[in-house]
């Protein structure tokens, strides 16, 4: 069986929460990075925005798409490449 290799972040993560919590602490955590990952996402949407890499006709054609097919073709083109 092969060891777990964790993560700089990961491994602080573990040291902060060694104690345990309540429910209500894990909900309101899961809240925080959730909130946390909400606005890197829009911060980076709005980037591409405004360098005109996404406009509304791309939005559109977006909406449009199977993503969870094509992030399953991502992963196989990614697969393959380092190979």
């Amino acid at each position: 069986m092969e060891a777990t290799v964790f993560n700089p972040i990961q491994l602080q993560l573990l040291r902060m929460f060694e104690r345990n919590s309540s429910e209500e602490e894990l909900r309101e955590l899961q809240g925080v990075i959730s909130d946390y990952y909400a606005k890197k996402l829009n911060n980076h949407l709005n980037k591409l925005w405004d360098e005109g890499v996404l406009d509304q006709k791309r939005l559109d054609e977006i909406n449009e798409m199977d993503l969870h097919a094509w992030l399953r073709e991502q992963k196989e083109l990614e697969k393959n490449k380092s190979k």
